[in-house]
């Protein structure tokens, strides 16, 4: 009898072996079908993502306006005071979109246009002066000659034909953002907003009861460390940016500089990203002013964007941020590094708030080893 059930849970083993491996075949030999499928599934609940990021972004305005309702003295008001922080902040995000796409983004868009029909003509003056340089001058070293050469002959504008780059811009536009995903992403995240109360209480009862206590408390504690570091760094950063951006802009157009409004979009764009940010702003707006400007007014750019940049580091962002990450310069270039070769700019831009979490992480774990041990 024994030998009869051995026989028979082989003969079973083998089976389902040969099942996994015809499952593991099949499933290779459509592989193509199968990712199109899970391409097909994250894009049709992708506004669901854009929605939750957005009621993300709009969560602490959304309480802080709450807050200011619930301190009137109406019960109306009072009643109701999330749904109208709600319809107040969406509002305000509606105004500064129309100041956007009727204001900053028209005159942008220009300098850009403008900036690329000339570049031929800039480039050709650049390489022009660098020829009437003496050779006995350090920039007629070795080195930058064979540089010069070899770009000397390349035709700028075949690589940024207007035409070409607009039609890609129109085409990821409608790509990313069509009516529908757009109207569900603006429905998801309302709904995010006015019930996120009922849904983070759902979330701590979830994991209440599938983790041990000690485990659900070291996750309470890590998701709320965890989102208000964030938090904070988006929306400061991104607040830090505008106001940047408009200060250079406002700068470098009492200067004359040409495309004023472009470098301060620039700047205050890479600004979001800290230290190598605005290293890569400085020299990509010293560039451009220096092939439309000269020398002179290159050099009094950077110094006037320098200065603005000391002034936003140790007066206007502390404000804006607040409690600082307590990260080393050293270790967020580390971050920014990593995070930028394998995730590009978004990794550039994540990775110091991942690093702030990972040192919380990191830093509690030795503690907790020093404990153990008894030190």
């Amino acid at each position: 009898m024994n030998e009869i059930k051995n026989h028979a849970k082989k003969w079973t083993y083998w089976f389902l072996l040969g099942v996994a491996i015809i499952a593991v075949y099949k499933l290779l030999d459509n592989f193509g079908d199968i990712a199109d499928g899970f391409a097909k599934f994250f894009s049709v609940i992708s506004p669901f993502f854009i929605g939750i990021f957005i009621a993300y972004i709009l969560y602490i305005p959304c309480k802080k306006i709450e807050g200011i309702y619930k301190k009137v003295k109406n019960n109306f008001i009072n009643k109701r005071a999330r749904g109208l922080s709600i319809f107040t902040i969406y509002m305000i995000v509606i105004l500064l979109l129309i100041i956007l796409f009727n204001v900053i983004l028209p005159v942008v868009i220009q300098s850009v246009v403008d900036f690329l029909n000339n570049i031929q003509g800039y480039y050709e003056t650049a390489i022009n002066k660098y020829n009437e340089i003496s050779e006995d001058s350090i920039l007629k070293g070795e080195i930058v000659k064979e540089a010069i050469d070899n770009i000397k002959n390349i035709n700028i504008k075949q690589y940024l034909q207007v035409d070409r780059i607009v039609q890609y811009v129109i085409e990821a536009l409608n790509a990313v953002t069509s009516i529908f995903r757009i109207f569900v992403a603006l429905v998801v995240s309302i709904y995010i907003l006015i019930e996120r109360t009922q849904i983070v209480l759902f979330l701590k009862k979830f994991a209440n009861a599938v983790f041990k206590d000690k485990t659900y408390r070291n996750i309470d504690k890590y998701f709320d460390n965890t989102n208000e570091i964030f938090f904070k760094f988006i929306a400061s950063q991104f607040l830090d940016a505008i106001v940047v951006g408009i200060l250079v802009t406002i700068a470098l157009t009492i200067m004359k500089v040409k495309y004023a409004p472009l470098l301060g979009f620039i700047i205050g764009l890479f600004n979001m990203i800290p230290y190598i940010g605005a290293i890569i702003a400085i020299i990509v707006s010293g560039l451009i002013t220096l092939i439309t400007g000269g020398l002179s007014q290159c050099i009094w750019m950077i110094i006037i964007v320098t200065i603005l940049q000391q002034i936003d580091a140790n007066i206007i962002n502390p404000k804006i941020v607040g409690q600082s990450l307590k990260l080393s310069p050293l270790l967020i270039i580390f971050a920014i590094t990593v995070g930028g070769a394998y995730f590009g700019m978004l990794g550039m831009f994540l990775a110091v708030p991942v690093i702030a979490v990972v040192k919380i992480l990191v830093e509690d774990f030795v503690e907790l080893k020093l404990e153990e041990k008894g030190k």
